[in-house]
């Protein structure tokens, strides 16, 4: 048993909806006797990807002794059991990730004339690489920094990404579905021991796996037992603003 990060469900709030189901690729949640369950510690990495899409707000992440997240036991597991699977009393859900899911916006088309260069957008950007995985932990950049920490698929879904979020910011990206969670944390751990950072932001889209971006700094941020300002702003699949969420 290690102390760790996972998820808890608050089973007053869970309606048994199962929308959180397939939002978690280990297969660790079921909806059991109409509610939402946590099937093992062992298949829960903590990322939290299901958090997003409960209506409710039934599902947290808490610290608490748990058993380590095993692997090996997700990938037996999955192939036992198929994941996204419901018990026969709850209610039909879709068989996919609905990160995933494909949707095409239909948006009035408008023709506007090329903008001559003096009216394009400045780039924001003050550093290169960007790449949470690429840029080293003691960079000077780092130092006295207001740190950005935006997920891959956001610049490309909000049009004002430069202007809006990295105007006098250092700038870097991940994504907590893809990449390697482990490596991230233990990286912004060490940037957050070793340079001053000022404040922190996180960008997310709104799509499940997305949220665990959000929880991999605020457990960097635990980890590293700095105070720092932390603010998140979720972005929605069309390009809009979520409403913001508070701070550390």
């Amino acid at each position: 048993m290690v102390l760790r990060s996972i998820v808890r469900i608050d089973e007053e709030k869970c309606t048994g909806c199962g929308l959180c189901a397939p939002a978690c690729a280990e297969g660790a949640l079921r909806i059991v006797g109409g509610k939402a369950k946590l099937v093992g510690d062992k298949y829960c990495d903590g990322l939290g990807a299901c958090i997003g899409e409960c209506p409710e707000e039934a599902i947290i992440i808490e610290e608490r002794e748990a058993e380590e997240f095993d692997e090996e036991a997700v990938e037996k597991h999955l192939k036992e059991e198929p994941p996204f699977h419901t018990a026969p009393s709850s209610h039909p859900i879709h068989q996919s990730c609905p990160s995933a899911q494909l949707v095409h916006f239909q948006k009035p088309l408008v023709k506007k004339e090329k903008p001559s260069s003096s009216e394009r957008g400045e780039s924001m950007l003050s550093q290169w690489p960007v790449q949470l995985a690429l840029v080293p932990s003691n960079a000077p950049i780092f130092e006295n920094a207001d740190l950005l920490i935006a997920a891959d698929c956001v610049p490309f879904a909000y049009a004002d990404f430069h202007n809006d979020f990295l105007r006098d910011k250092t700038l870097v990206i991940g994504c907590p579905k893809l990449d390697d969670y482990k490596l991230y944390k233990k990286k912004l751990v060490e940037i957050l021991q070793q340079s001053n950072i000022r404040s922190l932001t996180v960008v997310n889209m709104e799509v499940p796996c997305c949220f665990g971006l959000y929880h991999l700094v605020k457990e960097a941020l635990d980890t590293s037992k700095k105070v720092v300002p932390l603010r998140q702003q979720i972005i929605s699949i069309k390009g809009d603003k979520k409403p913001q969420s508070g701070s550390k």
